[in-house]
């Protein structure tokens, strides 16, 4: 399993997402996360799209996100047990 965060060096929130989101790995199945800087980003577009919103999470980034400003832990378990 593989989750992309959105966020930003200085967002607490986004801090806050990451560290819920590793507490809800399940013993024996480990999964990653990319952090995306959006703001070291060069793309602006990525920029435009989640300057207001970080931070967000993606299961699969093809699908809507997850969840955004805070985690939706509901939603990870649902992605977990698929």
């Amino acid at each position: 399993m593989h989750f992309t965060l959105y966020s930003r060096s200085y967002c607490h929130l986004c801090q806050d997402m990451l560290d819920a989101l590793m507490r809800l790995q399940p013993p024996g199945q480990t999964f990653t996360v990319d952090v995306i800087d959006i703001d070291q980003s060069d793309d602006p577009v990525l920029l435009a799209k989640y300057d207001e919103l970080v931070p967000v999470l993606f299961a699969d980034l093809a699908q809507p996100a997850l969840c955004h400003y805070f985690l939706d832990e509901a939603q990870v378990h649902k992605v977990l047990k698929t």
